[in-house]
């Protein structure tokens, strides 16, 4: 199946890039371009500041986002002036940004636009809730160091973007890519424990027989050092409400009957342990898992860095596809 037919099989899509330049923006036009002729009604928003001209690092030209008619787009009062289309409004929210309130707005001829959208998951999944009830499909343009925003919990399916920008070398680009490819697959705990750990924001917890749920006094992973003699004291299987650090994964591995160990966390973008000590910690029969489970249906590839470097795109296809069995493409070699 086709990039677009995979698409089309969902009602809301993220696109996230594994590093700045990896060709997220790419892709994104490529998808509305062929979206384009299939008569359905679009709705496009992003997670902050995305579509400028201009690298902010190394001063390149960045492709700017392209939209066609009757497509409905989210923006902020700042960067909507700046686009490149007529367009009429259709509403302005209450909330503010840090670019100021949202202004969703319909595309009446082809252009270019500025976007920027809700600063945090809760407002964007009220506004992806709220666009799908007039449009088909919504797409979510992600933003840099914001993987997050592509969290299983806010969209259906997440299409990720990975290339030179990670290294000049395909085994290095492969091995990073691999890693979050196969957190992507992990997987999920039972439906009735999830409706209980869902909408804990804080704190760190053990789950006696899948069912009771224990706080622990700590009130951070980042006072882990202090608290480390009670971590365990009451069971082996922890919820940790934020992130997974590299603190508490090396703490882990010096402990004995590592397989007895299991993680929940709300999702894989919490993971921010190292993809070494992370590994080693499963490979030592280590267990985590998530409340939602990831949807990842396609990567795609830039294979041109952007000091001009240049990778074979087929040699590195190849080589993401002999190790990850879901779909690679690079749409700049797609018609």
């Amino acid at each position: 199946m086709s990039l677009i037919s995979d698409i089309l099989r969902y009602r809301s899509i993220s696109f996230v890039g594994m590093e700045k330049n990896t060709g997220k923006t790419e892709t994104l036009n490529y998808v509305l371009s062929s979206l384009y002729c299939k008569n359905l009604r679009i709705a496009l928003t992003s997670v902050g500041v995305d579509g400028e001209k201009q690298d902010s690092i190394f001063a390149n030209s960045k492709p700017e986002i392209t939209i066609y008619p009757q497509t409905t787009f989210i923006t902020a009062e700042k960067l909507y002036p700046l686009k490149q289309i007529t367009a009429s409004i259709q509403g302005i929210s209450d909330k503010h940004t840090a670019l100021g309130r949202l202004i969703k707005a319909k595309a009446m001829n082809k252009g270019k636009v500025l976007l920027a959208g809700p600063s945090d998951t809760t407002w964007l999944k009220k506004i992806i809730d709220e666009l799908l009830q007039d449009n088909d499909l919504c797409l979510i343009d992600g933003a840099l160091s914001r993987l997050s925003f592509g969290s299983p919990s806010i969209t259906e399916a997440m299409i990720l973007s990975t290339g030179t920008a990670l290294s000049m070398s395909i085994n290095q680009i492969v091995k990073k890519t691999d890693f979050v490819f196969r957190m992507t697959l992990l997987q999920p705990v039972t439906k009735n424990l999830t409706c209980k750990l869902v909408n804990i924001k804080n704190g760190i917890y053990v789950i006696e027989n899948n069912e009771n749920i224990i706080p622990l006094p700590i009130p951070s992973l980042l006072m882990l050092e202090k608290y480390k003699d009670i971590i365990f004291s009451k069971g082996k299987t922890l919820f940790i409400s934020g992130i997974l650090t590299d603190s508490l994964i090396k703490f882990i591995l010096t402990q004995p009957d590592i397989s007895k160990i299991e993680l929940i966390i709300k999702d894989f973008t919490k993971i921010f342990s190292s993809p070494a000590n992370t590994d080693l910690f499963l490979q030592n029969g280590g267990k985590i898992k998530v409340l939602t489970p990831a949807n990842l249906i396609a990567i795609t590839i830039n294979p041109i860095a952007a000091n001009g470097f240049k990778l074979n795109s087929t040699k590195l296809i190849d080589a993401l596809s002999n190790k990850i069995n879901i779909p690679v493409y690079n749409v700049k070699e797609m018609n």
